[in-house]
Order: C-alpha cells, then structure tokens, then sequence
C-alpha cells in the first residue's frame, strides 16, 4: 500500500504509459511573476486540452498553498468539482497573500487519476 503522495502524477514522476499524460493532465498555474504582500492577485488554474466527456473528464481542481515559514502544510484554499459536459477545466481565484510559497494545483481525471502541478509565489514587501 503507498501512502497517497506516491500515486499523484507530476511531470517528473510520470513514467510509462503516464508520459504521454503529462501535457493534458498535469495543471497550469497562472499567476504574476511577483506579487505584492497583502494585495490581490488573480491566479488561474487550467488543464488540458483534455476531453470533456461523461466517459472521460476533469471531475475536481483543488489549489493549495505551502507558506515559506509555517509550521503545518499546506493550506487547501480552493475546491472545485466539475460536471463533464458543462464544465470546464478552469478556474480563476483571487488570493492575497502576506508570504512567499508555493502554489499547488491537483486535478482529478475519472480515467488518468489525480496529477499535480506546482508554482512559486514571490512576494515583494
């Protein structure tokens, strides 16, 4: 049994038939190069191109923040589950963050698993 850690895709962990995935199922972080301490910013989180079918879709984002400094990571600050069909594969928020750290993007596909993707938040003071 692993622990759950191990069974998320990344882009440096896929091997096999999962390296053909990495380019439609690992998520893209958008986000200013720096950002200014306790200002909004927005952040979008996109997947794909991917298909949006019953039979195979992105069914769930969820977007998390490791704080450079706290003691307990990481942070879940979004959840979004998505209907196929209706739904797609993006999802804008704003944050307002006082620290530097880093974003992590999960997605779930009902055929490819869950996979992650990940970038740094820069803080100007």
């Amino acid at each position: 049994m692993e622990p759950l850690g191990k069974l998320i895709y990344t882009p440096e962990s896929a091997a096999g038939e999962a390296i053909s995935k990495v380019e439609s199922h690992t998520p893209k972080i958008d986000l200013p190069d720096t950002v200014n301490s306790g200002k909004p910013f927005e952040v979008r989180v996109t997947v794909g191109p991917h298909p949006n079918t019953v039979e195979h879709s992105i069914r769930r984002i969820e977007v998390y923040f490791y704080e450079d400094g706290r003691a307990f990571n990481p942070m879940l600050l979004a959840s979004i589950d998505l209907a196929p069909l209706y739904s797609e594969p993006e999802v804008r928020l704003t944050l307002k963050l006082s620290k530097g750290g880093t974003l992590y993007a999960v997605e779930y596909c009902n055929l490819h698993g869950l996979w992650e993707g990940r970038r740094e938040v820069k803080i100007s003071t």
